[in-house]
């Protein structure tokens, strides 16, 4: 799948990366980067690649996950469209510390070190960005084990809920499996969909095929606070 120029621009435009850069410079990211599409399963690059290049996800779902000695999945985060990854190894770290894979079909953005650190080097507004998306992924990953240290498998489930509600701008989340949200909370699909059916089973949430509505936002977050 191909991508005219105006479509690629007005992509770059979109992110918050490369947010109010005048068309002068997209122009310049638009040669400097490589659209691509990726199939459903295909895995960007996993723990102990050397990373070179930064993705910026135009279309589709990728997931960034770790894999326990004991061959447990746990989930870092789920990106939609807008989202970059790879900049850890673009950072200091050289290597990638975790899994990269499309969740669904997607069509990303490539972009190489040496042109993003010209970047950098041009518009420090975009260092400071980058650095920023990189805290914030730090800030929610650090949570999220604290979750799974200190909380239970229903609070856990209830803030991932509301998280997933915020993001989508919804009370309808879409696009997941019991599966999915069990490796994000960090436990067994069958522990998963059993705390799930008990909040369906108090009317706190609905449950549809890879979709929950959420009936009782003020029980599930008096629940994930507990």
């Amino acid at each position: 799948m191909g991508a005219t120029m105006d479509e690629k621009l007005g992509s770059l435009a979109e992110l918050k990366l490369f947010r109010d850069l005048p068309e002068r410079e997209l122009a310049e990211l638009e040669r400097v980067t490589t659209t691509t599409t990726v199939p459903r399963g295909r895995v960007f690059y996993q723990p102990e690649d050397v990373g070179e290049v930064l993705f910026l996800l135009r279309q589709g779902r990728v997931q960034l996950y770790r894999i326990s000695p004991e061959g447990k999945k746990l989930v870092i985060a789920t990106l939609g469209p807008g989202a970059l990854f790879g900049e850890m190894a673009l950072l200091g770290q050289k290597m990638h510390s975790a899994f990269a894979e499309a969740v669904d079909d997607c069509v990303i953005l490539v972009m190489g070190q040496t042109d993003l650190e010209r970047l950098i080097l041009d518009k420090s507004v975009v260092g400071l960005r980058l650095l920023e998306v990189t805290r914030k992924r730090l800030a929610d990953a650090e949570e999220r084990l604290e979750s799974m240290a200190f909380k239970g498998i229903p609070a856990r489930l209830a803030a991932l809920l509301l998280n997933l509600a915020d993001e989508q701008a919804s009370s309808a989340i879409t696009g997941l499996t019991h599966q999915d949200l069990a490796e994000t909370v960090g436990t067994y699909r069958e522990t998963a969909t059993q705390v799930l059916n008990d909040m369906k089973g108090q009317g706190l949430i609905e449950i549809g095929r890879k979709r929950i509505s959420i009936l009782d936002r003020e029980q599930l977050q008096a629940i994930a606070e507990s």
